[in-house]
C-alpha cells in the first residue's frame, strides 16, 4: 500500500535514506522538463528533502511546447517567481554547437555529440539560477547508468565547486515505471494518458539532434522500426530529385544559406529542414559510454550532418596541410572530452583556442548536393583559398613549379629508408 505522506525523518518510505542527513538542503534548482520523471522528482525533493524547489526549463529547440512546464510546476506548488523558463536556442548553437563543429568533432568516428553538447549549457544555467536565488543544491534527472549524470555534475562542480548535487535515481527506490506512477498518484501529480503505458524507447532532443535508446532498441541485432525516426524521412522515401544548396562561412562558422544571412539557430533549423526532406542524418550506433558499458542508440542529426560536410569542404581549400592534419589528430581527443562531460575543463579550453586560431581564414562558400540520405560537396570558393590551379594543372604551368625539384625532395625523404635497407642487406 502506498503511503500518502512519507515520513520527514527516519527511514524514508520511498528510498530508505535517512532524511535527517538531508536537512542541510533548503533550496534546490531542478532541471525540469514537465514530464513524468522530473515531476516526480520535484515532489520527491519536497517530501524527502523538505526543500524549496526552483525549476529551470530550457528551450533547446527540442520541438516541444515549453510553457506547459510552467503550468505543471504551478500545479505542483511551485511559486511563479521560482519558475525559470528560458529560450537558449541561439546561445546553444552559437556558443556550444558552432565551436564544436569548428573542430569537426565526432565521437568514435560517427556520433555528432548532439546530447553531449547540450548538457554543459543546462548545467551552466542551473548554477546561474542557484546563485541568483541563493540555492544550496542543484538536481538533475539522469540515471545512474548513463553519461548524462557525469556531464551535468562535472559542469556543476566546475562552475561552483561547493554546490550540493542531488541525483534522485542514485538515491530512491522508484526503480520501475509502476513505482513512479504509484508515487505520482499518491501525490496528485497529473499523469498524461500516454504515460500510463510503458514507452517503447527513451527520447532526448534539441535543435542539433534527437536520440532514441532503450527498451525496443536494446537488442543491437534488430533493425530499428520506422517509428523511432522523428526528424528525418527514410532515404528511400526522399524525392528522386537532387537539392543543391550553398552554405557561407566566416571564421569557421556557417553564416548563410543560398546567400541569405541567418542567425546560428535559424541557420541550423533551416539545415534540419533540408536534411529531413532528403533523408539525411540517420545513425544507428553501438557506442562506448564513459561509465564503462556499451549502449545502442539511434540518432538523427540532419542539419549537423550537412554542416559537418560543408565545414570540411571549406577547410579543404583554406587550411594549410599542417594545420588541417593537426586538427584531425586532436579531434578524437576533443570529441571525447565533450562526450565525457569535460566541456569546462582547461584542456578543452586550450584545444578550443588552438582550433579557433585555425579558423581565422576559414571563410567562403560551399556548394552541396543533397540526395536520398547523402550529402556531397560539389564546389567550394574562398577569397582565402590556398588552392592554385596554376600549380596543379596538367597543362603548361608557365614555370610556376619546376618538376625537377621533386627529385631532390624524394631523395632526401628516402635517405633513412635507403639506410635501413642497407642495414638489412648487410645483416644477412
Amino acid at each position: 500500500m502506498v503511503p500518502k505522506h512519507p515520513r520527514k525523518t527516519g527511514k524514508s518510505a520511498w528510498n530508505g535514506v535517512d532524511s535527517v542527513a538531508k536537512s542541510g538542503v533548503k533550496k534546490v534548482v531542478l532541471a525540469y522538463s514537465g514530464g513524468l520523471d522530473t515531476s516526480v522528482i520535484l515532489k520527491w525533493l519536497q517530501t524527502e528533502y523538505g526543500a524549496e524547489v526552483v525549476t529551470f526549463t530550457a528551450d533547446l529547440g527540442q520541438g516541444e511546447e515549453i510553457e506547459p512546464a510552467r503550468q505543471k510546476a504551478i500545479t505542483l506548488g511551485i511559486k511563479p517567481e521560482n519558475i525559470f523558463i528560458e529560450d537558449v536556442r541561439e546561445e546553444f548553437v552559437r556558443d556550444y554547437v558552432f565551436p564544436m563543429f569548428r573542430a569537426n568533432a565526432v565521437y568514435e568516428g560517427v556520433y555528432l555529440l548532439g546530447t553531449s553538447i547540450a548538457r554543459p549549457l543546462i548545467a551552466k544555467k542551473q548554477i546561474e539560477i542557484a546563485q541568483k536565488v541563493g540555492a544550496d543544491a542543484v538536481c538533475h534527472g539522469a540515471t545512474g547508468k548513463g553519461n548524462d549524470q557525469v556531464r551535468f555534475e562535472l559542469g556543476y562542480y566546475a562552475l561552483q565547486p561547493g554546490i550540493k548535487v542531488i541525483a534522485p535515481w542514485r538515491e530512491w527506490d522508484l526503480t520501475s515505471r509502476t513505482k513512479l506512477l504509484e508515487f505520482a498518484e499518491a501525490h496528485q501529480i497529473p499523469i498524461a494518458k500516454d504515460k500510463r503505458g510503458d514507452a517503447p524507447f527513451s527520447v532526448d532532443a534539441n535543435l542539433l539532434h534527437s536520440s532514441s535508446e532503450g527498451k525496443v532498441l536494446e537488442d543491437p541485432s534488430v533493425e530499428a522500426e520506422s517509428i523511432v525516426y522523428m526528424r528525418t524521412i527514410a532515404p528511400e522515401d526522399a524525392p528522386d530529385k537532387v537539392t543543391y544548396i550553398e552554405v557561407g562561412f566566416e571564421c569557421g562558422d556557417a553564416v548563410s544559406i543560398d546567400g541569405e544571412k541567418m542567425s546560428p539557430a535559424t541557420l541550423l533549423a533551416k539545415l534540419n529542414a533540408l536534411g529531413k526532406a532528403n533523408g539525411i542524418g540517420r545513425l544507428d550506433l553501438v557506442e562506448n559510454r564513459f561509465v564503462g558499458m556499451k549502449s545502442r542508440g539511434v540518432y538523427e542529426t540532419p542539419g549537423g550532418t550537412i554542416l559537418l560536410a560543408a565545414h570540411r569542404g571549406i577547410e579543404s581549400i583554406t587550411l594549410d596541410r599542417g594545420a588541417a592534419h593537426l586538427k584531425d589528430e586532436i579531434m578524437p581527443r576533443y570529441a571525447e572530452m565533450i562526450y565525457n562531460g569535460f566541456w569546462f575543463s582547461p584542456e578543452r579550453e586550450m584545444l578550443q583556442a588552438l582550433i579557433d586560431k585555425s579558423q581565422e581564414y576559414v571563410a567562403g562558400t560551399v556548394r552541396l548536393k543533397l540526395y536520398k540520405g547523402n550529402v556531397a560537396v560539389v564546389g567550394r570558393t574562398s577569397s582565402y583559398s590556398l588552392y592554385s590551379e596554376k600549380l596543379v594543372t596538367f597543362e603548361d604551368d608557365q614555370g610556376a613549379y619546376d618538376q625537377k625539384d621533386a627529385a631532390g625532395f624524394i631523395k632526401l625523404n628516402a635517405l633513412r629508408l635507403r639506410t635501413l635497407a642497407m642495414r638489412k642487406k648487410n645483416a644477412k
